[in-house]
């Protein structure tokens, strides 16, 4: 009988495996100190990290993504609460009773069990530092006025994975609290107009923080070849595009 119940299991696992393989997700594999970290790029404001033998999932959004047929999430990052960005739907797929959400305050109003993180915040969660940065518009605004992204609203997240410093915007322009960033490895700035930045403000926030690679993720139809010209003569940042829109 337990020989039974090992083949399901191993039988389980392999299909899982395989539906997720045929979504034909983009993913990278970064080395640190503390083992490979895989990142996949499902889509959107949308990520996905494993790292030592755990699932996250960053601003999980059903859009981009059959999340039926994604791993369980250990631990889910929530940037901000627009529906893009918090999707209950898959949030509830992803998660299990032994996941952590990090979210902010006003996140917290509708996913109760969660670590709310404000800006400045700093956290360790299974073995990783965690940051919340600030997220918000200065220029980009409603026709009422109101910043699209207000301050003190949204978080950033800066995540250590072994050596790693990762940092994931959220929905933001290029702040000044950007060149408080030291030592970030890996950038995800989000270039989608008009809601957050322009090539020319991507440009200007890697310019600041210096990250050794540079996904613009978020990007819409904004044009991403126009942010590889800004950065050609920048040889200490590479550029790597993924399919993000």
């Amino acid at each position: 009988m337990d020989t039974f119940w090992t083949t399901v299991s191993i039988l389980t696992v392999f299909l899982a495996a395989m539906a997720f393989a045929q979504e034909n997700f983009e993913s990278d594999l970064i080395q640190t100190t503390a083992g490979d970290l895989k990142i996949t790029f499902l889509g959107h404001g949308t990520l996905m990290f494993g790292f030592m033998g755990k699932i996250i999932h960053v601003d999980p959004f059903s859009d981009v993504a059959d999340y039926s047929k994604l791993p369980k999430a250990d631990i889910i990052f929530i940037t901000h609460e627009h529906g893009d960005h918090l999707d209950m739907k898959a949030i509830e797929t992803v998660r299990t009773g032994k996941t952590t959400v990090v979210l902010t305050e006003t996140c917290a109003a509708k996913i109760p069990g969660g670590i709310v993180m404000k800006n400045g915040d700093t956290k360790s969660l299974d073995g990783l530092k965690i940051e919340a940065v600030p997220a918000y518009n200065l220029l980009h605004k409603r026709d009422t006025g109101q910043p699209f992204h207000p301050r003190g609203v949204g978080n950033g997240y800066v995540l250590t994975f072994g050596d790693k410093r990762v940092y994931v915007a959220g929905d933001t322009e290029d702040i000044p609290e950007m060149k408080e960033l030291k030592g970030i490895n890996i950038a995800f700035l989000p270039m989608n107009l008009p809601f957050t930045m322009t090539p020319e403000m991507v440009a200007t926030a890697a310019k600041m923080m210096k990250p050794k690679i540079l996904y613009p993720y978020h990007y819409g139809n904004t044009d991403v070849s126009k942010l590889l010209d800004l950065l050609k003569d920048n040889k200490d940042i590479e550029v790597r595009i993924r399919k993000m829109k």
